[in-house]
């Protein structure tokens, strides 16, 4: 019989520890931020090592080789050094080369394995080999924001997501097999937890999803209620009323995953008029149209050279950011060169690319015309150079402006200096301000808060300012 835990525990005794490690994108931080939620509230204590705990939970991703690989590592690395794992994400949906599940196949005395968002399925593993310690006079969930739960990230910033899954099947990708269609969150949740958020001292909010730009489609943009009024489920009241949300407190919205259809047209005066920050993560991926039909992308590239102009008539302080695809198998240099003028073209303010991976399962290990892995990746490489240069040529038009930062770091109260982030940068993906000491005695900075900085110079894909 274990003695690790007991159904007898007492509210006095240890609460039973569960270490928690979470991989992956933004939503799956927000699956592992949900659990965390449900643990604390339950009186589990967390925490972020495997040594000591009673148990540990991985959250996994499958999406690309790389990343199955560091999740199945971090398992391994789990039951060498604890021994008891419970295995949840994207991976744990992924099948294996016999059919069965991967997870399972490569590491078999894990203790429960689950798919993405089955918070549930976590929670009942973890009472059955970890049985909780219940006491409904001290059940709280500390360092929360109330209906929204606990964070993972700090405490001046979150991710709001707004749907699970994605209705379209893209041949390179497998998300739709691990994390299902299109389910819209209805819009008077995202809306609720968007004002505790900021009641809680949110200063910036990020809306995940897989596709941003398809809310409600799954409902038909069904009306729902917020506040005692009706909104609509839909991509432009829900960025609307997130705008007028988020005012009283002098928060930021920023917006990822927006697929470029016309209705996000609508959504642009919005930034311009300062409700939402003028930036969007647009995830385009190529720009040639033969291998966007190749790659059965939901939106042509043809018009997405006019539609950016265009968006940049109604909102000149737009940045956008984007990532792509290079190597993508039947990519002819042709093609490859049209990318890469698409990039100066459109003056992409910030460009991720990836060599193209064959991953299991994919419908695009199929298409003939499969690259060399060398040939993949020198295009990524040469694509980086053009969309470096491209996005510092940008950054060195700011020198001399003063702009609004958020700060991130700030050891001393910033006497020496900090780090924040522009309206133009998103946390851990894009470039950062290196806040040089302050010139008055008087002026300090606080992480969470926003400072005026006059940008006076450009250290790579970074900005360095002068708070004033």
């Amino acid at each position: 019989m274990s003695e690790v835990a007991s159904p007898e525990r007492t509210a006095t005794s240890a609460a039973p520890k569960v270490g928690f490690v979470s991989l992956g994108c933004p939503k799956a931080l927000t699956d592992s931020e949900l659990i965390l939620t449900r643990l604390s509230a339950e009186g589990y204590q967390t925490s972020k090592t495997f040594e000591g705990a009673d148990l540990v939970i991985v959250n996994t991703c499958g999406f690309i080789d790389d990343a199955v690989r560091e999740s199945l590592d971090t398992i391994g690395e789990a039951l060498a050094t604890n021994g008891r794992v419970i295995v949840t994400g994207c991976l744990g949906a992924k099948s294996g080369d016999q059919g069965g599940n991967l997870v399972r196949q490569m590491h078999p005395s894990v203790l429960a394995v689950t798919g993405p968002h089955a918070t549930q399925e976590v929670m009942d593993a973890v009472h059955a080999n970890l049985p909780k310690p219940h006491d409904p006079f001290v059940d709280l969930v500390p360092n929360a924001f109330g209906i929204a739960g606990l964070k993972l990230t700090p405490r001046h910033y979150a991710y709001l997501k707004i749907s699970e899954g994605c209705n379209h099947r893209c041949t390179f990708c497998i998300i739709p097999s691990m994390r299902g269609d299109l389910v819209s969150r209805p819009i008077g949740d995202v809306l609720g937890e968007a004002k505790a958020l900021f009641e809680g001292g949110v200063k910036e909010l990020l809306v995940i999803s897989q596709d941003t730009s398809a809310y409600g489609v799954d409902v038909k943009y069904r009306t729902g209620f917020w506040d005692g009024k009706p909104v609509k489920t839909r991509m432009l009241e829900l960025v609307r009323t997130l705008g007028e949300i988020a005012e009283p407190y002098g928060a930021w919205v920023r917006l990822h995953y927006v697929y470029p259809y016309p209705s996000v047209d609508d959504v642009i005066p919005l930034m311009a008029s300062g409700q939402v920050l003028p930036y969007l993560d647009v995830p385009l991926q190529h720009s040639h149209p033969d291998v966007l039909r190749r790659m059965k992308r939901p939106a042509s590239g043809e018009r997405n050279l006019e539609r950016i102009a265009r968006w940049r008539e109604v909102c000149p302080e737009l940045v956008i950011r984007s990532t792509f695809i290079a190597g993508f198998p039947g990519e002819t240099e042709a093609e490859f060169e049209h990318l890469l003028d698409f990039v100066r073209e459109a003056e992409i303010d910030r460009a991720g690319c990836f060599a193209y991976s064959p991953v299991q399962g994919a419908a695009a290990n199929e298409i003939p015309g499969m690259l060399p892995e060398a040939e993949r990746e020198e295009r990524r490489a040469r694509f980086m150079e053009v969309a470096e240069a491209v996005s510092i040529a940008k950054l060195r038009r700011r020198v001399g402006a003063t702009m609004q930062v958020l700060v991130d770091s700030a050891p001393g109260m910033g006497r020496k200096g900090g780090v924040g982030r522009t309206y133009a940068d998103a946390p851990e993906i894009d470039g950062t301000v290196r806040l040089l000491p302050p010139e008055k005695i008087s002026k300090t900075l606080k992480v969470g808060e926003f400072t005026r900085a006059r940008i006076v110079g450009v250290e790579g894909h970074d900005l360095v300012a002068l708070p004033v």
